[in-house]
């Protein structure tokens, strides 16, 4: 089983290596402990091991753990509690640090200071004001200490041990001094005095502390930064949402809504959970959740997504997914488990941080050992091994890859992009091959009527063709009645109609026997097809399917119907080819048909007539010949080839996403998504490389300068306040560079779709809608009038015309109108109201 964790008190990659390799003993299965997060993912056998073993197990090297409370919220509220702490100590630290500062630095600039605190008469008064004075800076910053000793004992140190270390040394000989210069003074041994006097290291024990507490404070601010995207995903859906039940409605907690529940939204309210349109129409803007900056109409039979939000009218709809299976959580739920999951680039950060600390202390042990012993002086030695302990403290190597990861994890999801794991944020960039599965995701999914060839009058071949397909529900079928629609062209009444199978259809109109199919049917019922043949063949080369219409002596006519490409899919397959990528098609086509869709979209390669088991068999044989395969599906068809690839991106609305065999999930049906998503990837790890470089480079710089390597030829040392202050930049350093990628942009679109959509979405803004409304007890045109007036003084109603002979009034209307507001106006006018029927 699996089983998330909060961990508290890690401060560093050691920590978190520490920490893994404490529970890693225990014999689980799996463990991915999470520092910016601090969390625990761990995955056991329940049989053998327990919550308690894990937990006691974590505890016993010197920090905290406890399962992890399935309300993210409560998440943020703990960070928040924990940035409120770390701000109460900066606070208390630097209320006394300053003084101390003051007390220790002052004279070195003239400065004045208290008379009791001067020269050699005040040498004891003075180092004990600055004990007393640093004493109150170690009290709150007592976690240091606690952690630090704690894990050193248990033979896991970490950054804390280091920073413990380095001011309790510093510490231990600012007292060890208030005692040396009691002595002197107390034999009137001047030479004694005046040394120790000017070597009291409170002031760089309780700089260290507060300077890392800052860097923390920072350091906490940017890793709240980096959350910002998923809290405010969290906060986008409602906490309440009003149901209707036995005609009433009722406020209740977004927890307890059921599937089948009704509710009903209102302009400017999210939409609480994912469900469907049942009554009323409106315009809902998606942004948040899909990026489509335009809102969308919905009417009854729609979905509704979660947390988009409605913009004008009132409308009612059936919840259907609710709880954790709305689309909202199940994008934080990707968010999270991204951010908990670690990207292949870290492992050599954890194998590092692993052996680090010990290093460093035995490190720091030969450089006071070295220098001890060269110069003689216990001093000189002893500020170098703090300088050296505090300088390596490895907080910049351990923000490196999970604050990156995290920033970028958050970004992709405002963007619609949703990565499963880190190391398929990792990984998207090195590929170099691309399967775009044809239908539905480099086309719409829907063919429509491309062209129409007769010799006959067109509108009368139409209706013919019409009368016939309308029997059908062949997706064929379906695109010639909605072009015959579009036309105006009604149908024919039909008989005896029935389908051939694999060939076509047959029906009677007007007592005359009519034919639509293939040239098989054709050639089966013994009708020539002179004079059309060509033109079907030359449709088929431009990848349309074309159908024959015929009496029972001629053919009459074609039309051709295609599955167009997108315009985003071209956009997309044009800037993929121009960033190298190799562009292959997999369609279920004929080999014609399929290579002149090739042809048109420029695509490097394709391969026809596949069959849906066999597509992960392409897979196979692409990654057998060395490439590395993303296949982008539709995340359910294609299933096993998502699962088969090195990457598999699942392209569709954000709702029937197979999310167990995708890595990546794009929640817009939009191809250009997946240029984004390795160019986000790709400057993901640009600058995880450049936080490891820093880390690295860092320490390896400093650490020597601090443990004295340029004070024998340059006399360089580094003062351990120094080294506090240059630790806690670089750590800061790593999480601005990481926030860097929250200012990733998505394609630029050019000025002119800019000015297009922008006129697209004001005209959606202000769209009429229409709607029959039924009103009973009309006889006149006074009545009409009335109601005329009625219906006009109804919010969002534009124009009526009353129809007395059917009893009903053809409304034109923006967004959507309240069916209450409608039937009490018509009431009040005193006519019946029978219901609305929507066009």
């Amino acid at each position: 089983m699996k089983e998330r964790f909060d961990i508290s008190g890690m401060t560093c990659a050691s920590c978190q290596a520490n920490v893994q390799k404490a529970v890693q003993k225990l014999g689980v299965n799996d463990v991915n402990v999470n520092l910016i997060s601090e969390s625990m993912i761990v995955d056991y056998d329940s049989d053998k091991i327990n919550n308690d073993d894990i937990i006691k197990a974590v505890e016993k090297i010197g920090y905290g753990a406890s399962l992890k409370d399935k309300d993210r919220s409560n998440d943020v509220t703990l960070k928040e509690s924990e940035e409120m702490s770390t701000i109460s100590r900066l606070k208390i630290s630097f209320l006394f640090l300053i003084p101390l500062m003051y007390i220790s630095m002052g004279p070195m600039i003239n400065l004045p200071i208290p008379g009791f605190l001067e020269g050699r008469t005040g040498a004891v008064n003075n180092a004990f004001v600055q004990f007393l004075l640093a004493l109150p800076v170690i009290f709150v910053n007592r976690k240091f200490f606690v952690s630090g000793f704690k894990g050193l004992v248990n033979k896991a140190p970490n950054m804390d041990t280091l920073v413990a270390l380095g001011a309790s040394a510093a510490t231990i000989f600012g007292i060890f001094a208030i005692m040396r210069m009691s002595y002197a003074l107390g034999i009137n041994d001047n030479q004694v005095l005046d040394h120790y006097r000017h070597n009291i290291y409170f002031e760089s024990s309780a700089t260290i502390l507060t300077l890392i507490t800052l860097g923390k404070y920072f350091e906490a601010r940017s890793k709240g930064e980096t959350k910002s995207s998923l809290k405010h995903l969290m906060e986008l859906a409602p906490k309440t949402a009003r149901v209707i039940k036995d005609g009433k409605e009722f406020e209740v907690s977004i927890e307890d809504i059921k599937i089948g529940d009704t509710i009903i939204v209102r302009p400017g309210e999210a939409i609480p959970v994912d469900g469907v349109v049942t009554k009323g129409s409106s315009l809902v803007d998606q942004s948040a959740i899909t990026g489509e900056s335009i809102p969308v109409n919905k009417n009854p039979g729609d979905e509704v997504i979660s947390a988009s939000i409605n913009k004008q009218g009132s409308f009612q709809f059936r919840a259907k997914r609710v709880g954790e299976n709305t689309t909202i959580s199940q994008i934080i739920s990707l968010v999270n488990e991204a951010n908990e999951t670690k990207a292949p680039i870290a492992r050599l950060a954890d194998k590092i941080a692993a052996i680090f600390v010990p290093v460093v202390i035995v490190i720091a042990i030969l450089t006071f050992a070295i220098w001890a012993y060269i110069t003689k002086d216990f001093e000189f030695a002893l500020n170098l091994m703090i300088a050296v302990l505090v300088i390596s403290c490895p907080c910049a190597l351990g923000l490196a890859t999970p604050m990156a990861i995290m920033v970028a994890t958050g970004k992709s999801a405002e963007l619609g992009l949703l990565f499963k794991n880190a190391e398929s944020l990792e990984n998207l960039h090195k590929i170099d091959s691309i399967l775009l599965d044809k239908t539905g995701t480099i086309t719409e999914g829907k063919p429509v009527v491309t062209d129409v060839y007769t010799k006959m009058d067109e509108a009368e071949f139409i209706s013919i063709a019409r009368s016939i397909e309308e029997a059908s529900e062949h997706p064929l079928s379906n695109s010639i009645v909605e072009y015959a629609n579009d036309e105006n062209i009604s149908p024919r009444e039909i008989t005896d109609f029935h389908s051939i199978t694999g060939m076509g259809l047959e029906a009677k109109i007007d007592g005359k026997i009519y034919y639509a199919g293939n040239i098989r049917l054709m050639n089966e019922k013994n009708i020539s097809v002179e004079g059309f043949e060509d033109k079907s063949i030359a449709y088929s080369e431009e990848g349309k399917t074309s159908m024959y219409f015929a009496n029972e002596n001629k053919v009459l006519g074609l039309i051709a119907v295609q599955d167009l490409a997108k315009d985003s899919s071209i956009k997309a397959i044009e800037k993929l080819k121009a960033m190298g990528y190799h562009i292959i098609m997999l369609t279920g086509d004929n080999e014609k048909t399929a290579e002149a869709i090739r042809k048109k979209l420029d695509i490097d390669e394709k391969y026809a007539e596949v069959l849906p088991q066999d597509k992960d068999k392409v897979v196979r044989k692409l990654q057998e010949s060395g490439k590395k395969v993303a296949m982008v599906g539709d995340g359910i068809n294609d299933a096993p080839a998502l699962a088969r690839s090195d990457i598999g991106i699942a392209i569709g609305s954000g709702t029937d996403i197979a999310i167990d065999s995708a890595d990546v999930v794009l929640i817009k049906n939009s191809l250009l998504d997946i240029v984004n998503s390795i160019r986000l990837s790709s400057k993901t790890i640009k600058i995880i490389k450049e936080n490891l470089f820093w880390a690295f480079f860092y320490n390896i710089i400093l650490i020597p300068v601090a443990a004295g390597i340029l004070y024998p030829r340059y006399g360089v040392t580094l003062n351990p306040m120094f080294a506090a202050l240059a630790m806690s930049i670089s750590s800061v350093f790593v999480c601005l560079n990481s926030l860097r990628l929250r200012n990733f942009k998505p394609e630029e679109e050019s000025e002119e779709s800019k000015e297009e959509n922008k006129l697209i979405k004001e005209n959606k803004m202000s769209e009429l809608n229409k709607m029959i409304v039924k009103v009973d007890g009309m006889s006149c045109q006074n009545c009409a009038k009335h109601v005329t007036e009625a219906l006009e003084a109804v919010a969002g109603i534009k124009q009526v015309n009353v129809d007395l002979e059917n009893k009903e009034a053809n409304v034109e209307f923006f967004g959507s109108v309240d069916e209450n507001e409608i039937s009490k106006a018509i009431s009040e006018a005193g006519y019946e109201y029978k219901g609305i029927e929507y066009k």
